[in-house]
């Protein structure tokens, strides 16, 4: 469940599942019928909506092991670090209840298509911001030391990996606590150096103190894709100052002008959060011309939720009515889909590398530099009847040419050239 951080961690537990005997059977088999032992379930604890569907995904577990469908349920992550001994009252039927486990090895078995995959720099966070549990859950920051990395990711690439996805809780903190200076753009320059790696996207960076020689590496290394995901999560000052995030409006504006007055063509992602407390009608239109004025090649947002152990649970009323917090989202996600409706149609009639994902409903599923796996859209490029009714001998997990014919909001059309 949850973020691409807690499959990085499935991923190493399922090598170590495999190295004592256990035979791991595919996510999403039917439990009825596919004569699984035991379940094991990853659970996401960061905002209430996640934890719900963690919460969900443990009972129907629940009721697979009353029909006698499995004979164990296991339960570790981030839902069961904050809340094991609840857990244990409320959901008795669980055979075992872990909290965030520490992998210390290289091995994985990728979950992923087997030509991309996440490369996890980092763990906890250093950050206090307002609203998040993470740095109660997972801990302070702990860099990963270079080394271990670049072997990790050789080692992907002798797997047939062509694109790393760098992620941790707070990628531009990569390095001060080893090193005593920030080194993310040091470790994107090795690890651009590894062969057979042909994408490195960068992913959960945080706006604070980010390292400029990262943004000329994305200049300048045609490895390096110029795409940047840096959740701001709000523009006014007033508000920013309520979340601890160590920034204010016009830095925030500020940097994201530099991102893209230095990255030509750089695409940026972004988060947003909507009814925090203290948040009034004003600082949410400061939000929205923010928004229309930089106009994000990728936008998400959420919803402000109180969680145990944060401060803003401490110190703050959740005073903004949910009511006032779904119509801001609202009225934030209207004005965002038509900016990404309006940035892909700009795209039509160019020519674009893209990296082919699958093939599926007679359809070749793909990605640019622009577009990130699972989070994005995709580029769909022909159909059954113009590919033949087969794939393409060795096309998917390789780099093709395609011409952009179409698009709507999220996805775009295209035809291989």
């Amino acid at each position: 469940m949850g973020c691409s951080k807690n499959r990085v961690d499935s991923e190493h537990l399922l090598k170590q599942l495999e190295r004592q005997g256990y035979i791991i059977s595919p996510e999403g088999e039917d439990l009825a019928t596919a004569g699984v032992d035991e379940v094991i379930i990853n659970t996401c604890g960061f905002i209430k909506d996640a934890k719900e569907e963690s919460i969900e995904a443990i009972l129907q577990a629940v009721e697979a092991k009353n029909l006698g469908y499995i004979n164990s349920i296991r339960v570790f992550g981030c839902l069961s670090q904050r809340y094991r001994e609840e857990l244990i009252q409320e959901i008795p039927e669980v055979d075992r209840f872990d909290g965030v486990l520490d992998f210390n090895n290289t091995d994985r078995i990728l979950t992923t298509p087997k030509h991309y995959a996440y490369l996890k720099i980092s763990e906890g966070c250093d950050r206090r911001c307002s609203y998040c549990a993470i740095p109660h859950i997972r801990g302070r920051h702990r860099s990963v030391p270079m080394e271990t990395l670049l072997e990790e990711a050789r080692g992907l690439a002798a797997q047939g990996v062509r694109e790393l996805i760098v992620i941790a809780q707070d990628t531009t903190y990569y390095g001060l606590d080893l090193y005593g200076k920030r080194r993310l753009g040091e470790l994107l320059e090795k690890l651009s150096l590894i062969d057979g790696i042909e994408w490195i996207r960068l992913h959960y960076s945080y706006p604070d103190g980010f390292p400029e020689d990262v943004l000329h590496i994305m200049a300048e290394n045609p490895k390096v894709c110029k795409y940047i995901d840096i959740p701001l999560q709000h523009s006014s000052s007033r508000v920013l100052e309520y979340m601890h995030r160590s920034v204010d409006g016009p830095q925030t504006r500020s940097l994201v002008e530099k991102m893209r007055r230095m990255v030509p063509g750089v695409v940026l992602r972004t988060t947003m959060m909507v009814g925090h407390p203290g948040e009034e009608e004003s600082d949410f239109e400061d939000l929205l011309q923010f928004v229309k004025d930089y106009r994000f090649e990728r936008l998400g947002a959420f919803t402000y939720s109180e969680e145990e152990g944060t401060y803003g649970a401490q110190h703050f009323k959740d005073a903004v009515p949910e009511e006032v917090k779904q119509e801001r989202y609202d009225r934030l996600m209207e004005i965002q889909s038509s900016i990404s409706e309006a940035y892909n149609l700009s795209r039509v009639g160019s020519v674009e590398r893209v990296l082919v994902d699958s093939f599926t409903d007679g359809v070749l599923v793909a990605r640019s530099e622009k577009e990130s796996p699972e989070v994005d859209g995709e580029i769909l490029i022909g159909d059954e009847r113009s590919l033949g009714g087969f794939v393409p001998a060795g096309i998917i997990g390789n780099f093709i040419d395609v011409n952009i014919k179409g698009a709507g909001e999220y996805d775009l059309l295209a035809e291989i050239l």
